[in-house]
């Protein structure tokens, strides 16, 4: 994920939310597993309890891909547009691995874990699920690409292995995160059980791409804002985002190169229409999730909606740089469906708990979901901003950080 720059809006005041330690105990450690199909069976030891959890179309997701399609798109025999210094010049900074040192526990975090109570604290425990997921599922991706491209590309391969070397680096980080709250996520369950979304090569560009460098403006963002008010620092983990979010800006800087590598994703009209595609499908995944979990954020003195089209509209100009065709994200009318989709999703859910029978939910949710779609539909059909990519030199973090 990612980080960022000063915040359009004043941030809103809003009071923490969280108090003094909890008196009660936690002496038992769970081991939470995941899984899109089914809850699994109840755990037989006694020292853990495995709970499911609960997913739907906006829970982060594992991802494969045509293995063999990327090995001919990285032949050097075949595909004459690839740079090979570029990547050697990747390569190096991958290896010079500066966040090797950086992601050291201390007491802190156990102290300060056992403060935040409340709603507040389930909240923080699926912050922290939700991130380690997302995390090891870029470690799995990763580690099979540099594994496959190993004898055709060895030098896009080990950059890909080092990239999964900074996803695992991360998951455990947010994974030693949930023991503080007496929880673990059973990740070698994930790798086996969970359901992977098949996306071919040029739609992991695309998708990959922005998922890393909205994770750098979410991270930077968050970061420089309890910066400047410590007072919401409820948790040590954010002190780490600055030197974190840089991973994932080299991360999509190395995804900007294969695509510059790849012409045929950037430069018709199909890679227009698809660029547009991707872009709103995160931005949208990530307003209504936020939207979602307001608590979190408010938790940490953030304003969700003025936190999320900040990084949109940060994200938004950073791809612009590579991709032929972004949305008009800083036009109002932008913002104005995305909160008319909220309200939709809001109503949706409300149904789905609600003690109707199913048949009569679904009754219900027809014209929900119809209108959901037609924002959705109506954001994509937006004028778009025609735009281009540019020279990797012009992607070098201190130009957006």
């Amino acid at each position: 994920m990612a980080a960022e720059m000063a915040l359009v809006k004043p941030i809103s005041n809003v009071s923490p939310k969280f108090g003094s330690p909890r008196m009660g105990s936690y002496s038992k450690f769970s081991t939470i597993r995941m899984s899109a199909t089914a809850t699994p069976p109840p755990s037989t030891s006694a020292k853990a309890s495995k709970k499911g959890i609960k997913e739907s179309l906006l829970t982060p997701r594992f991802y494969t891909t045509d293995f063999d399609e990327m090995e001919t798109l990285f032949n050097t025999e075949i595909n004459k547009n690839l740079n090979q210094e570029e990547f050697v010049a990747l390569l190096q900074e991958f290896k010079t691995d500066y966040n090797q040192t950086h992601f050291v526990r201390n007491k802190e975090f156990k102290e300060a874990a056992d403060k935040i109570e409340g709603s507040l604290r389930q909240i923080f425990v699926e912050f922290l699920e939700r991130s380690c997921t997302a995390e090891f599922s870029g470690f799995l991706l990763y580690k099979e690409l540099g594994r496959r491209l190993k004898k055709t590309n060895p030098v896009v391969a080990e950059i890909f292995s080092l990239m999964s070397r900074d996803e695992a680096r991360h998951a455990g980080f947010l994974n030693k995160g949930l023991s503080d709250f007496n929880l673990a996520l059973d990740l070698g369950f994930l790798t086996k059980a969970r359901k992977y979304t098949f996306f071919k090569p040029k739609f992991i560009f695309y998708a990959t791409y922005l998922s890393e460098k909205i994770g750098y403006w979410r991270y930077i963002t968050i970061y420089r804002h309890l910066k400047a008010n410590p007072e919401y620092q409820c948790y040590p983990i954010f002190k780490y985002f600055e030197n974190w979010c840089q991973d994932e800006n080299r991360h999509g800087d190395f995804f900007s190169a294969l695509m510059k590598a790849q012409p045929q994703f950037l430069n018709d009209w199909k890679a227009k229409l698809w660029a547009r595609f991707f872009c709103l499908s995160v931005y949208v995944t990530m307003y209504l999730n936020d939207c979602q979990r307001t608590a979190f954020y408010e938790g940490i003195g953030l304003n969700t909606k003025e936190f999320d089209m900040h990084v949109i509209i940060e994200t938004n100009r950073t791809t612009a740089r590579i991709f032929p065709a972004v949305l008009d994200v800083e036009n109002p009318e932008f913002k104005r469906k995305l909160d008319r989709m909220v309200e939709l999703n809001e109503k949706i859910l409300a149904i789905g708990e609600s003690d109707d029978i199913p048949l009569v939910k679904n009754l219900k949710r027809i014209p929900l979901v119809a209108g959901l779609v037609s924002e959705i539909l109506a954001a994509y059909l937006m004028p778009p901003i025609e735009s281009g990519s540019v020279d990797l030199a012009e992607f070098e973090p201190q130009l957006v950080y």
